[in-house]
């Protein structure tokens, strides 16, 4: 992972749909929501193109501390790394004007996303 290492993240899948996509795709959307340190409460929504590699978009919010939100959105791609489990790598826009890159892994047996938040 690029850059200094700024926090780490934790969430948990609340629901999924799932319906075709492009060129045969499936899609997936899943709706997370738990917590990234120095962000506070997080819920967002992943949309997964792909089943064992592929890529995702995210598009989610924090709720500080402070009372503030901060909105993120941004692309990364995903693989497999072990039976039911991902390795995902993705770039965050954040509405503050940062960028955060994150690298986490998905365990779909457990429904959660765990990873590491680093300065871009």
């Amino acid at each position: 992972m690029a850059g200094k290492q700024t926090g780490e993240f934790s969430l948990k899948s609340t629901s999924i749909t799932v319906s075709p996509g492009p060129a045969s795709s499936t899609l997936s959307q899943v709706n997370f929501e738990g917590t990234a340190s120095g962000y506070g409460a997080v819920l967002g929504t992943a949309i997964f193109v792909g089943d064992k590699s592929g890529t995702y978009s995210w598009c989610g919010q924090a709720y500080l501390d402070s009372g503030d939100i901060i909105t993120a959105n941004g692309p990364g791609t995903f693989e497999s790394i072990a039976r039911h489990k991902w390795r995902t790598r993705g770039t965050i826009q954040l509405s503050d004007g940062r960028a955060v890159r994150t690298e986490g892994d998905i365990d779909l047996a457990t429904r959660s996303w765990t990873g590491k938040l680093s300065e871009v």
